[in-house]
């Protein structure tokens, strides 16, 4: 499945990870909003002149919340690092944003054997690095070899290619992937990872080379410069190899303004100077529905396929009882949190499955808000405040604990807060710890950590095996260390399985074990809210959301353009 969001890490694999950005709770994302009666919230719109005919020229000034601390595509984890790569890097295959079929864009055409363990991709002749050396064969082996590397800091990606037994060039052009066994994601896996030049990464230390903070790809753009804090700028690629139609980049560049603080970067937004901008529910029922705010800029208010949590280090004394932890998701109100908070727009999570999908087990019902139910469980559990100090203890233990998030997300510090009132009255202590996005990726790479607030973005083709499995307790993004042999053998399963009513079954199944367990603590999926300047044409919201097209379907006729002239 994933990418991490809200203060989440994602795997470097935009079509298929899982992972949510970290602007996900400021941004929102998820199900269908409710109005309450004090604000009558305008649903916005779903596109903005999408059949226009695009016209080359113009800047594109986007925010970076936060700063990503290198680009290289095998080894980034977050999403902000995946913003950039997916546009100075290109992948064999691409995927349809309607269909969500995998089509050609490196790769011409490939092939799969019957038996499902031989994938050969023939490569199309015409594809150079932004350096002019040509794209072979042999640039596709050295990527794969790399992800396969344990001396790389890949593990991640590491997952999905496990069963991949060797890499083969058969001629310049042309790669076969051969298989120990089937695995339903092969071809998108394969298919969507970014190719990465062997003439600039085979030499030196991989993890920390140079070309990490100056990535040279076969994207559509390239980047120009990087000023650490303040803007991070793309070019357009002149020898972009699918440079006319539907993958045409339209932007002369694309510049990213490196804003943390979240009430500056409204301030820039509101005079002019970015183009586009995530909301905060606030902000949209209140600093963003005025006269002057609605005549400058289009609103979108969308469903995207993420979901937030709390995920507990079942590690620690304190979560390792799966009856404390579900105490823990009755302490949580997640009503008032929707409503409140998130101004209803967003839906409460169960799993971490897309609702809706065939895949998502809709008998699944929430955890209900209930303190009185929950006191009862900690009883059970032994986590009594036995010393009268009005925290509840267990072997000399009190129950306290940390929780991280990013300080670049307000959103955050809220629900921490309001979720923080509720466990102090059941005999909880909770310490709310904002960390800059550096500091929280480390501690949670390391695990050292008690909780963490956190996101993850669902894909069409859900496989829970990178944040489940228990091989990935270790290196990985099972983070708070997850392990139930019935669910590892449900997904090791559903990987082999090429009938989608098998794998529906087994995924089923699996959620009702999550549930039971409570790893997490499920909380939301928000509704993304988006501010994007009336200049812009071209808006699409896809089945699965906006999905970072911006560079490919977004433009600014002639007349409205205002920078590069």
């Amino acid at each position: 499945m994933g990418r991490p969001g809200w203060t989440a890490l994602i795997p470097r694999q935009p079509l298929t990870a899982l992972l949510a950005t970290a602007a996900l709770l400021a941004a929102g994302c998820g199900g269908p909003a409710s109005q309450d009666a004090e604000h009558k919230v305008d649903p916005g719109l779903t596109a903005y002149m999408p059949d226009a005919k695009p016209e080359k020229g113009d800047w594109l000034m986007l925010l970076l919340p936060a700063e990503m601390p290198h680009l290289n595509p095998i080894t980034s984890t977050d999403a902000y690092s995946d913003k950039i790569i997916s546009k100075v890097f290109s992948s064999l295959l691409d995927r349809d944003p309607y269909t969500q079929e995998m089509t050609p864009l490196i790769a011409e055409r490939y092939e799969v054997s019957d038996d499902k363990l031989s994938y050969t991709f023939h490569l199309r002749h015409d594809v150079t690095f932004s350096d002019g050396v040509p794209l072979t064969a042999k640039d596709v082996k050295f990527t794969f070899d790399k992800i396969m590397d344990p001396k790389v800091d890949a593990p991640q990606l590491r997952n999905y290619f496990v069963d991949i037994t060797s890499v083969d060039q058969v001629d310049d052009f042309t790669v076969r992937f051969t298989c120990a066994k089937p695995y339903y994601l092969h071809a998108v896996m394969v298919g969507s990872t970014p190719i990465m030049p062997e003439h600039i990464y085979g030499s030196g230390d991989f993890n920390n080379h140079p070309n990490n903070r100056m990535p040279i790809g076969c994207g559509p753009y390239v980047l120009e410069r990087w000023k650490t804090g303040l803007e991070l700028v793309l070019a357009r690629n002149p020898s972009y190899f699918a440079g006319q139609g539907e993958h045409a980049p339209w932007f002369e560049r694309i510049v990213y303004s490196i804003i943390t603080d979240d009430n500056a970067s409204f301030l820039v937004l509101n005079r002019g100077d970015l183009d586009c901008r995530g909301l905060t529910p606030e902000e949209w029922v209140r600093r963003a529905n005025t006269p002057h705010f609605l005549e400058r800029f289009n609103r979108f208010a969308f469903n995207r396929p993420a979901y937030t949590y709390l995920g507990w280090n079942l590690r620690r004394p304190q979560f390792s009882d799966k009856k404390v932890r579900t105490a823990l998701t009755m302490l949580m109100n997640r009503e008032a949190l929707r409503d409140d908070i998130y101004k209803g727009f967003a839906s409460i999570m169960t799993t971490g499955f897309m609702p809706g999908a065939p895949e998502f087990n809709d008998k699944i019902q929430p955890l209900p808000f209930d303190p009185k139910q929950a006191a009862a469980m900690l009883d059970e559990a032994g986590w009594k405040d036995s010393d009268g100090d009005g925290l509840r203890d267990k072997g000399g233990v009190p129950f306290r604990f940390e929780a991280l998030t990013t300080n670049q997300n307000p959103l955050g510090e809220q629900v921490l807060t309001l979720y923080k009132e509720e466990l102090a009255r059941a005999g909880i202590e909770l310490v709310i710890r904002p960390l800059e996005w550096a500091s929280l990726i480390d501690r949670v790479d390391k695990r050292d950590f008690d909780a963490m607030l956190m996101g993850w973005q669902m894909t069409p083709d859900p496989d829970p095996y990178q944040i489940w499995h228990s091989s990935q307790t270790e290196k990985g993004s099972n983070y708070v260390g997850f392990v139930n042999p019935e669910a590892d053998q449900l997904v090791e399963r559903a990987r082999i399985s090429f009938d989608r009513d098998e794998r529906i079954r087994l995924y089923h199944r699996f959620q009702e074990i999550i549930v039971e367990e409570q790893p997490y603590l499920f909380l939301l999926a928000p509704k993304a809210l988006l501010a994007v300047d009336k200049r812009i044409e071209g808006v699409k919201i896809y089945p699965f959301g906006l999905l970072d097209r911006e560079w490919n379907d977004w433009f600014v006729p002639k007349g409205l353009q205002r920078y590069g002239k």
